[in-house]
């Protein structure tokens, strides 16, 4: 029977985005998923996220009998995190995809920002508030995204996927609409856990493993000085920017493989 990845998505792409880096993964993992984390009423966007860590714990406990691995991508690399320190019974290990710990004095600064709105322009906060929400046909959406400097250095696998299953046919007459409402969307990047730092003081219970862009913004701005103290120095290095697994899907699926055989050697 094949061990159990339960993946969780970055902010504003919902997880079958993903499906190129799944499939690499399908031969030795079951791999499994929210499809869009932070859409249930039930676990509203809050600061610090408790909620969508409390959505992520109620959809693994009901889920699952044995511990499964947790694997994220920013957003999803931070809950997968926060889940483990909450239920560590319930995971065998973690693997973060260019989520950066924020601590010490960045956590300081970045709880200031929030407090007066500096980090909404520091953030791609700003310019979700504005984002398109809808386009006439599948093919007017591919153009939009294809030329876009950051998507156009998607793998091409990844883009089509987003298209299908981000911006899906809504209407008979073919419109798209973004499935990810961009309030939550917004909301999200504007409550940040602050407290992460702190409350990885004690250490973590399971093993955790990171995977960063080498030419990852967000890891520059924040720093690894934490995630390595979390990781106890498990980190591996991707050629890409902090969305490197839409960048290179198939070589971040086998990344992933190669840190979960370095957090769990015997299996």
């Amino acid at each position: 029977m094949k061990e159990i990845i339960h993946f969780s998505h970055a902010n504003g792409f919902p997880a079958s985005t993903y499906r190129t880096i799944f499939a690499e993964l399908s031969d030795g993992y079951d791999v499994r998923y929210i499809e869009r984390i932070g859409h249930d009423p039930r676990y509203p966007v809050t600061s610090d996220w408790p909620h969508l860590v409390e959505a992520l714990l109620d959809d693994i406990g009901q889920r699952y009998e044995k511990p499964v691995w947790l694997v994220g991508h920013s957003l999803g690399g931070y809950l997968s995190l926060m889940a483990a320190l909450k239920r560590p019974q319930w995971v065998r290990g973690v693997v973060m995809l260019d989520s950066p710990v924020v601590a010490g004095w960045r956590a300081s600064v970045l709880r200031v920002s929030q407090w007066t709105g500096l980090d909404e322009r520091l953030s791609p906060a700003a310019a979700t508030r504005t984002r398109r929400t809808q386009w006439a046909s599948r093919d007017e959406a591919w153009r939009h995204f294809h030329v876009k400097p950051a998507f156009a250095r998607w793998d091409e696998r990844m883009l089509s996927d987003y298209i299908d299953f981000g911006i899906p046919q809504t209407t008979v007459d073919g419109t798209r609409m973004l499935a990810f409402d961009r309030q939550i969307e917004y909301f999200i990047y504007r409550t940040l856990p602050r407290t992460l730092g702190a409350r990885l003081a004690h250490g973590v219970h399971v093993p955790v493993g990171f995977i960063a862009g080498t030419h990852s913004k967000e890891v520059r701005q924040v720093g690894l000085e934490a995630t390595r103290r979390a990781t106890g120095g498990r980190i591996e290095w991707l050629e890409g920017t902090h969305l490197f697994p839409m960048e290179k899907p198939i070589e971040t699926a086998r990344a992933v493989q190669r840190m979960l055989r370095a957090l769990h050697p015997e299996g």
